[in-house]
C-alpha cells in the first residue's frame, strides 16, 4: 500500500531562524525535510551546502530530503551524506555518468533519486530504476521557489505510475514518486490521484501563518484521495 509523505521545502523558511523553523515543521506534522541545493551554475540561485545541513541536523529526527540542482553532482555527494541527509536527489543532465553518481549516493548508505525537470523525458529512467528509491518530478522549472504548478505534470505523473509500479512488482523494492513545485491544498489531490506519493511544499507549510493546520489541511486532501484508492496517509 501506498503511503503520502509531506515534505516542507527549506528554502520557504526564515533563514535568519533556521534552527526554529525545522523544529516547527517537524511539530507540525512533517515527514520529510526538503533542502533545496542551488548553485547558480545548474541553476540560477545559490542557497544552502552540507554545512547548513549539518547544522539543523541535530534539531529534528525527520528524514533530510537533499535534492542537488547542480554541476557536477559527485563531489558533493560525500559531504551531504556525512551531514546527514537521508536521500539525496540530481538531475540526469548535471552528471556525465548518471549510473555511477547513483551508485555512489548508495554506497553511502542513502536512497538515490533522480530528479526530472518538466522537459526531460521518462526514457532517462530506462536503465537505470531498479536502482533508483526516489523518482523526483519537478512540476515547476527548477531555481526559483514560489513558482505556479505546471499542469502537464499531472500526465507525466499518470505515465510514471505505471512504471513505477511495474518495477517494483518485479524487483519488490519499494520506489517512491516526489513531486516538487507549486503544490498546495488546492491541486494536492489531483497530483496525488495522478500517481505522487511525496509531496514538496514550501510556501504552502512554511508560508502559513499556522504549520500544524497547513500540514493537517494538505493530509485532509490526501485523505480523500487514500480512501478512494486505498493509500495510506500518514
Amino acid at each position: 500500500m501506498r503511503e503520502f509523505l509531506i515534505a516542507p521545502s527549506l528554502l520557504s523558511a526564515d533563514f535568519a531562524r533556521l534552527a526554529d523553523e525545522v523544529r516547527d515543521v517537524s511539530a507540525a506534522g512533517a515527514d520529510w525535510l526538503h533542502l533545496d541545493v542551488m548553485d547558480n551554475h545548474y541553476v540560477p540561485n545559490l542557497t544552502v551546502g552540507p554545512l547548513v545541513c549539518s547544522a539543523i541536523r541535530p534539531y529534528t529526527t525527520m528524514p533530510f530530503d537533499v535534492h542537488l540542482m547542480t554541476m557536477p553532482v559527485d563531489p558533493l555527494v560525500a559531504g551531504f551524506a556525512e551531514a546527514g541527509a537521508n536521500s539525496i536527489s540530481f538531475h540526469p543532465e548535471a552528471s556525465l555518468h548518471v549510473h555511477r553518481t547513483i551508485e555512489l549516493i548508495k554506497s553511502h548508505g542513502v536512497r538515490a533519486g533522480l530528479a526530472l525537470n518538466p522537459s526531460t523525458p521518462l526514457a532517462v529512467l530506462d536503465h537505470v530504476m531498479d536502482l533508483l528509491d526516489v523518482v523526483l518530478v519537478m512540476s515547476v522549472n527548477p531555481g526559483f521557489g514560489g513558482q505556479a504548478f505546471i499542469g502537464q505534470t499531472l500526465d507525466k505523473l499518470r505515465l510514471l505510475r505505471e512504471r513505477v509500479d511495474t518495477t517494483m512488482q518485479r524487483t519488490g523494492r519499494p520506489l517512491l514518486i516526489e513531486v516538487d513545485g507549486g503544490v498546495n491544498a488546492s491541486n494536492i489531490a489531483r497530483i496525488a490521484a495522478a500517481g505522487a506519493d511525496v509531496f514538496v511544499a514550501g510556501s504552502a507549510v512554511f508560508g502559513a501563518p499556522d504549520r500544524k493546520q497547513a500540514i493537517g489541511r494538505l493530509h485532509d486532501e490526501l485523505d480523500t484521495v487514500a480512501q478512494s484508492a486505498g493509500v495510506a496517509a500518514l
